[in-house]
């Protein structure tokens, strides 16, 4: 077994969201493995309170909100935790982070933890204008020389996080998206896919009803595309609920369009569901592909980012069309109906992203780092050595 580890893990909250939910299940491995793991929360507060892995949770108590405010919270509650405890590692679970671990090097400077980054959203961003793609451009080389590692999910992915921060070749390695414990996986496995009726098509999308989901553009696609028996449920609440609302409304498909709202498991859905439908703009590597593909469903996706393709192959397991087009996706939405999956191919691609195995990786990658960072330090110390000598001979 490697040495434990003592691991800070920041997170603005309990709320739901991917990236949050992949950090507590890797936070959960490492703690049953031996590992001192600590989850530096922004606030306590969360609909996911009650539910929340029984792990070490650190917090500064306040009476006033932080949600409009939540990175400078972060900033402040990460540097008085890393201040106090002084852990071994930072693992920072998605790109969001980077920013509060770029004032952790300001204010901490050589005294700053090994510090890991998990790519959880696309780099490439073709949503953004052209002066946006620049400063972002500039802001991603910033964060190739910020952090001691920087984890990619897959392999196009590395590239592009070579190509687009200038890392260097041994800072970033590829861990799958660590999405499905063996439990569920094996729950997922066991669903029984049935075709779907002659008459009406049930899909299935789900996310945080935010812009860069672009369920606007996944309605209208359905407007476009669907018959009279043609269902969408959407899991997952947000912001844009309202106006998506009022947009079915508008497109006269408000009776064929369930908002489930926040569900405590996307799982009985995916039972139910004959396609998964996703809308985003960009993405990393979305996790509920894999859950879908997982229980055997075919998936309709945009292509919003670079791992997509290496995910779901075009006519066996699913079907990509490009982001931000409502006629593609219409025209995916109907080709779903005659497609003929191949549900043992998606389930045998979806098992790639194994929570427990990603977690051994991760401590591997972590222990290595934390070697180099000490190899680095003695050179360091040898080579400081070495010129005192120097000047100390031209002094005499």
């Amino acid at each position: 077994m490697q040495k434990p580890l003592r691991i800070a893990i920041p997170i603005h909250s309990l709320e739901p969201g991917g990236v949050e939910r992949v950090a507590l299940g890797l936070a959960t491995c490492w703690s049953a493995a031996g590992h001192d793991v600590t989850v530096v929360l922004g606030r306590r507060g969360g609909t996911d309170l009650c539910s929340a892995p029984r792990l070490a949770y650190w917090s500064i108590p306040t009476q006033l909100s932080t949600r409009r405010w939540q990175t400078p919270w972060m900033v402040h509650c990460l540097y008085s935790f890393l201040v106090e405890q002084r852990p071994d590692v930072v693992f920072f679970p998605g790109n969001t982070y980077a920013i509060v671990a770029a004032a952790m090097k300001v204010l901490l400077g050589q005294h700053t933890p090994a510090m890991v980054l998990k790519v959880s959203n696309a780099l490439h961003r073709q949503d953004m204008s052209p002066p946006l793609r620049l400063g972002y451009g500039t802001w991603l080389r910033v964060q190739g020389h910020l952090f001691d590692s920087i984890v990619a999910l897959s392999e196009p992915m590395r590239r592009e996080a070579r190509d687009l921060m200038l890392a260097e070749p041994r800072q970033v390695s590829v861990i799958a998206n660590p999405v499905l414990t063996r439990e569920r996986l094996s729950r997922l496995l066991t669903i029984e896919r049935r075709p779907p009726s002659a008459w009406g098509m049930r899909y299935l999308a789900a996310g945080r009803l935010v812009p860069q989901k672009d369920f606007a553009m996944l309605l209208r696609a359905f407007a476009a595309a669907a018959r009279a028996e043609d269902r969408l449920t959407i899991a997952g609440d947000g912001p844009e609920r309202p106006r998506l609302e009022t947009l079915a409304w508008e497109l006269g498909i408000a009776g064929q369009v369930d908002f489930r709202g926040h569900v405590a498991s996307i799982d009985p859905h995916l039972a139910e569901a004959d396609a998964l439908v996703l809308s985003s703009q960009y993405e990393g590597l979305p996790g509920v592909v894999v859950e879908a593909l997982a229980a055997g469903l075919p998936v309709l996706a945009t292509d919003c980012c670079v791992s997509m393709t290496s995910l779901v192959e075009n006519e066996r397991t699913g079907i990509v069309v490009e982001p931000g087009c409502v006629n593609a996706f219409a025209a995916g939405l109907r080709a779903l109906r005659t497609l003929c999956p191949d549900p043992a191919r998606a389930r045998a691609t979806a098992a790639i992203y194994e929570v427990e195995s990603a977690a051994d990786r991760y401590i591997d990658l972590m222990s290595e780092v934390l070697r180099r960072r000490d190899r680095d330090r003695r050179q360091d110390l040898a080579l400081g050595a070495l010129a005192h000598r120097g000047s100390m001979r031209r002094f005499q």
